[in-house]
């Protein structure tokens, strides 16, 4: 269909006049897909248990400032002060079940209030909600990633921070804290929480040990996977491991064993994989280790770098070596199987990228220690409601893979953010009947009305 010039173009010079009133505006009416995923969970009711020990009785209690923290992160801000810019705002304060959202200095003192204790409860309350998911997913086969991430506080003396190995900011005190993530739905099932001096392996093995009983208590028929990286390779891990029956590998450090860089050097045949890959296997026993256990030795074809400067690169001709790597695993699988599956670990990578960047993970938001493991545990929550508002509303889009990659094709927050809940809509009351307007766009609307269907069908 053609249009003519008139009917598209339009000449606009003059600046309006701008007005400010009272009005029942939203800048966040795609919000409301949330308002049927917080009720069918019964998030508000779940938070206020985790803090009802606390004898200290505000207006806004913790879990009102709890449940703010997590719409105030999924709604794309990240500093506290951010909270002035919407605190008028009807679709919020109707998610929160408020009249009047709490000032700044409130939130703040809340957070230092915090203890120990409520801490310890909504990370139960973490752990609930991604077995609660888990179960109705009904998978076989689950994979746990652990990994520690560092979180700099800019110099500041803040409680429970440290100086400790910092690659990009030297010197800055930091936490440390260690992470387990689900592959398959590429949520955060829990975190154990650390100074920034501690080496990667500090604690890790209670805390395997402790998601790896909870899951096993409660999902009975799932057969567990672990991976991780050479900075948890020691006898005590790979041995409780073993002796649990869970399938593991892990990256085995170069450096602190000069056999393997013989083994590798003396090794002249090695098994194809494919054009890229190749390998060979060994029953390797380190020393002062008690058992010998399956070492899988792998070279990468790669192009070496060519450091000095050119003109164009068509005119020089590339030279192509070896990267080595080697993996411990009690799996019995194929040596092609064993490697896919652990390069599969990058997913996780994906999983800090996107609560740093979109979850603000990383912000320091008060000085007390319990405060800033409040405001990350309210964005690992947020990052978790996302996907799993994503997993209730679509279908499974893969069955498992040798990567064990996400059983649904998620969309980053973002996104979601960007596409439908940076919505403008208005509030109105016609005949004792609440409506949210929006703007006629289709695309939208499809959206929007396919989430609040799903959710409506599995409540």
């Amino acid at each position: 269909m053609k249009y003519s010039k008139r009917e598209i173009l339009s000449r606009a010079y003059k600046i309006p006049e701008i007005k400010f009133e009272d009005q029942r505006l939203t800048s966040f009416a795609g919000l409301i897909v949330f308002q049927p995923l917080l009720l069918r969970l019964r998030i508000k009711d779940r938070l206020r248990s985790c803090f009802n020990h606390l004898k200290v009785s505000p207006i806004f209690g913790h879990h009102i400032i709890t449940l703010l923290l997590i719409i105030h992160l999924i709604i794309g801000y990240r500093k506290l002060r951010d909270i002035d810019y919407y605190k008028d705002d009807p679709m919020v304060k109707r998610l929160l079940g408020l009249n009047r959202l709490p000032d700044v200095a409130t939130i703040s003192r809340a957070l230092a209030d915090t203890d120990k204790e409520g801490i310890k409860k909504i990370r139960q309350l973490c752990r609930d909600l991604v077995i609660e998911r888990l179960k109705k997913v009904r998978i076989y086969r689950l994979t746990l990633d652990f990994d520690g991430v560092v979180f700099s506080t800019n110099g500041r003396n803040i409680e429970g921070t440290a100086v400790g190995y910092n690659r990009k900011k030297k010197g800055a005190r930091s936490y440390y804290p260690l992470f387990c993530t689900i592959a398959q739905t590429g949520q955060v099932f829990d975190v154990y929480h650390r100074p920034g001096n501690v080496h990667d392996s500090r604690g890790a093995e209670e805390f395997i040990i402790e998601c790896i009983d909870l899951i096993r208590k409660e999902l009975l028929w799932v057969k567990i996977e672990v991976r991780m990286d050479s900075a948890f390779f020691s006898d005590a891990i790979v041995s409780v491991l073993d002796a649990l029956s869970i399938e593991f590998s892990i990256s085995v450090p170069f450096e602190r064993f000069v056999e393997l860089k013989q083994i590798v050097q003396g090794r002249k045949r090695w098994r194809h994989i494919n054009d890229t890959w190749s390998y060979f296997e060994s029953q390797w026993r380190p020393k002062k280790w008690s058992s010998r256990y399956r070492f899988i030795f792998i070279r990468q074809r790669c192009k070496e770098i060519y450091k000095e400067p050119v003109q164009l690169d068509m005119f020089i001709p590339h030279e192509y070596g070896y990267e080595f790597k080697v993996i411990v695993t009690n799996k019995q699988t194929t040596a092609k199987k064993v490697l896919m599956y652990h390069n599969g670990r990058g997913t996780q990578e994906n999983i800090f990228g996107e609560l740093r960047s979109q979850s603000q993970i990383d912000y320091i938001a008060v000085r007390r220690l319990h405060g800033n493991q409040l405001y990350m545990m309210a964005a690992i929550l947020a990052h978790n409601l996302t996907r799993e508002l994503q997993m209730a509303a679509n279908s499974r889009s893969r069955g498992t893979t040798e990567k064990r990659a996400a059983l649904w094709e998620f969309e980053e927050l973002s996104t979601i953010r960007h596409r439908l809940l940076q919505r403008a809509g208005r509030f109105t009351e016609q005949g004792g009947k609440l409506t949210l307007t929006m703007s006629s766009n289709n695309t939208v609307k499809r959206d929007l009305l396919h989430f609040l269907d799903r959710l409506e069908k599995v409540a």
